[in-house]
């Protein structure tokens, strides 16, 4: 991803464009996380380069999870201590994230403690691949999208879309401008690619030289076409559970007897 041009300030395109983008990312009411993530055990768990999912309610997030059929619609890359911590001693930014409406930032973690998430880690890295990934996000803050391609933004007003399910992905990456290629995924896939690690390689299988031979050759896809679900369903990320990580013991689970009481009359009623 290369950074466009910054248009005119007084672009009346530009100022339209920035207000659709931030109606996209508006977050909905009412949202409540099936599991509440644990920020203390998460964020003792998190390593730079890992990626946290997040289950988003903005309605480009409806958008997303619907054109990919994943309940991940956002993700950001954890860079431990690499930034410095505000003066004002608010959270330590600890996340890059990308959005339509901001572009390349840097935010807490607190920002998802009402969020469902999902840690992906790259498996196999050393301590420089790893650093050369999140230098590489650093090295973005402060990128801006040109929002001037209205067209682009107006698909995402469009969340269930009536075209084949496996023509949805592909609706990401339609369009001309910066907004196509705003999602989240898009510039945390090219940091990896950045290292020539694999996320979700194209597998094309051809006949060798013999009946018996085959090879493998793995392309890999354009940026684009990443998603945030493709980190999840990756081989070569593994998922990390926190609340596993340490020592868990199910026979330590408070269980109260009016919970199970209600569960045993929900069940005979049902």
């Amino acid at each position: 991803m290369t950074q466009s041009s910054p248009p005119e300030n007084g672009s009346l395109l530009q100022r339209i464009g920035a207000a659709i983008a931030e109606k996209l990312t508006r977050q909905s009411r009412g949202y409540e996380p099936y599991t509440p993530s644990d920020q203390e055990t998460l964020l003792a768990t998190l390593k730079p380069g890992d990626i946290l999912l997040v289950e988003g309610n903005a309605r480009i997030s409806g958008a997303i999870k619907y054109l990919t059929q994943s309940t991940w619609s956002h993700a950001a890359i954890y860079v431990g201590d690499a930034l410095p911590a505000p003066r004002d001693g608010a959270d330590r930014p600890r996340l890059i994230e990308v959005n339509v409406a901001d572009g390349c930032v840097a935010v807490p973690l607190s920002k998802y403690a009402c969020f469902n998430t999902r840690i992906c880690r790259p498996v196999g890295l050393t301590e420089s691949e790893c650093r050369q990934v999140t230098d590489f996000m650093i090295d973005k803050l402060g990128l801006r999208y040109d929002l001037r391609n209205i067209v682009d933004l107006m698909r995402y007003f469009l969340p269930t879309p009536p075209v084949p399910v496996r023509w949805r992905r592909r609706m990401i990456a339609l369009g001309s401008g910066d907004p196509t290629r705003a999602i989240c995924s898009s510039l945390i896939a090219q940091a990896f690619q950045s290292i020539t690690y694999p996320i979700l390689p194209d597998v094309v299988r051809r006949e060798g030289i013999s009946d018996y031979a085959e090879r493998e050759i793995y392309h890999i896809r354009h940026h684009s076409l990443f998603a945030p679900r493709d980190f999840d369903l990756s081989p070569y990320f593994q998922i990390i559970k926190p609340t596993l990580t340490g020592e868990f013991d199910f026979r330590t689970f408070p269980w109260g007897e009016a919970e199970d009481e209600e569960v045993v009359e929900v069940a005979e009623a049902s």
